[in-house]
C-alpha cells in the first residue's frame, strides 16, 4: 500500500514538472518563437517570459533576429559577349517578421541563394567581361534591389549584396595580363620620355642661362678691363704732361723701348722703324752739348758759337781737319 501510494505521489510530481516545463518559457534577447494553439498561428513571442497552455499550445523554433550574412558558392554565368565567369556572391539579411518568415516561406535561406542566383544572371548577361569587373558597385545595387523587393513578402529586408569574386577563365586571364602589362609598359614608356624630355629641357635651359651669364660676366670684365687700361694711359699722359719732358728724354725712352720689339725666341727679323734716326740724332745732340767746354778729337768739340761742327765727309774718316789760312790763297802754278 504505501508502495502504491509513493508511485502515484512520484507521477503526480513528474506530472507538475512536465507542466511547468511545457508551460514556463523564456525568449532571449534578439530571438522571435511562434505559438501555435491547437495547430493554428496564436501568436509572436518577444524576449521575455511567457507563460503557454502546456498540451494545447506549441513554440515553433525560435528565429534569428540579427543580421545574418551568407555566402554562397561560385556560380558560373554568361556575359553578353559569350564569356563564362564564376562569380561569387556575399548577402547580407535580416528577418524582420517572424510569422512570415514562418509561414510564407519554407526555407528562406535556400530561396534568398536561388534567386540571387538567376538575378545574377540576368544583370550580368547584359554586361561584357570589361563592364562586369568595373562595375562592382551598379551590379550590386540592382541585386539588392531585386533581392529585397521579392523577399519583402518572406519578412526578411536584404541589406546588402557584395560580389566577393569574379574569375573569368584561364585563356582570358592571360591575355588580360598580357594586356595590362603592355598598357604598364607603354605608361612606363612615356614616363621615361617625359622625365628624358623635361631633363633635356632643363639641361638646355641651365646651359643656356650659363652661357647669357658668362657673356654678361666676360662683357663686364672686358669692359672694366678697358676703363682700368683707359685710366691707366690718362694717368700716365698726365704724369708725362705735368713732368714737361723734353725731346732727349722722349729720345733715350724710345730707344729703350726698342729692345722690346726683339724679345721673343720666335721673332728671327727684326724691322727697325724710321724713327730710329730722328732718336740717334736727338741723342747726339744731347751728347754734344753734354760735354761742351771740354777737350775731345774733334768730333764733338763745339764751334766758337757753341754748335756742334758737322760730321766729316765721306772718304775723310782718320784724318784731321786743317784750319783755313788768314791770307788770301795763292794761285795755281800751271804745270810745266
Amino acid at each position: 500500500m504505501d508502495i502504491a501510494v509513493a508511485i502515484v505521489l512520484l507521477v503526480l510530481v513528474a506530472f507538475v514538472i512536465i507542466v511547468l516545463v511545457r508551460s514556463v518559457r523564456i525568449v532571449p534577447q534578439a530571438r522571435a518563437g511562434v505559438v501555435e494553439r491547437l495547430g493554428k498561428y496564436q501568436r509572436t513571442l518577444n524576449p521575455g517570459l511567457t507563460i503557454l497552455i502546456p498540451f494545447v499550445d506549441r513554440l515553433l523554433p525560435l528565429l534569428d533576429l540579427r543580421e545574418q550574412v551568407v555566402s554562397f558558392p561560385p556560380q558560373p554565368v554568361i556575359t553578353e559577349d559569350n564569356l563564362v565567369v564564376s562569380i561569387d556572391t556575399v548577402v547580407y539579411f535580416q528577418v524582420t517578421d517572424a510569422r512570415a518568415a514562418t509561414y510564407e516561406i519554407a526555407n528562406y535561406i535556400q530561396a534568398v541563394e536561388q534567386l540571387t542566383t538567376t538575378t545574377l544572371r540576368n544583370v550580368v548577361g547584359g554586361l561584357n567581361l570589361e563592364e562586369a569587373l568595373t562595375s562592382r558597385d551598379q551590379i550590386n545595387g540592382q541585386l539588392r534591389g531585386v533581392l529585397d523587393e521579392a523577399t519583402g513578402r518572406w519578412g526578411i529586408r536584404v541589406s546588402r549584396v557584395e560580389l566577393k569574386a569574379i574569375d573569368p577563365p584561364h585563356s582570358i586571364q592571360d591575355s588580360m595580363e598580357k594586356q595590362m602589362r603592355a598598357e604598364r609598359d607603354r605608361r612606363a614608356a612615356i614616363l621615361t620620355a617625359e622625365g628624358t624630355k623635361q631633363s633635356a629641357i632643363l639641361t638646355a635651359e641651365g646651359q643656356r642661362q650659363s652661357s647669357i651669364l658668362k657673356a654678361e660676366g666676360d662683357a663686364k670684365a672686358a669692359i672694366l678691363r678697358a676703363d682700368g687700361e683707359a685710366q691707366a694711359i690718362q694717368k700716365v699722359f698726365d704724369a708725362i704732361h705735368k713732368g714737361n719732358p723734353d725731346n732727349k728724354l722722349l729720345a733715350y725712352q724710345y730707344l729703350q723701348t726698342l729692345p722690346k720689339i726683339a724679345e721673343g725666341s720666335s721673332n728671327k727679323l727684326w724691322i727697325i722703324p724710321s724713327e730710329v734716326g730722328e732718336a740717334l740724332k736727338g741723342i747726339g745732340n744731347a751728347l754734344g752739348g753734354a760735354v761742351s767746354g771740354q777737350a775731345s778729337d774733334g768730333l764733338f768739340s763745339p764751334d766758337a758759337d757753341g754748335r756742334a761742327p758737322a760730321a766729316p765727309a765721306a772718304g775723310a774718316v782718320g784724318t784731321e781737319a786743317v784750319a783755313p789760312s788768314a791770307g788770301p790763297t795763292p794761285p795755281a802754278r800751271p804745270p810745266s
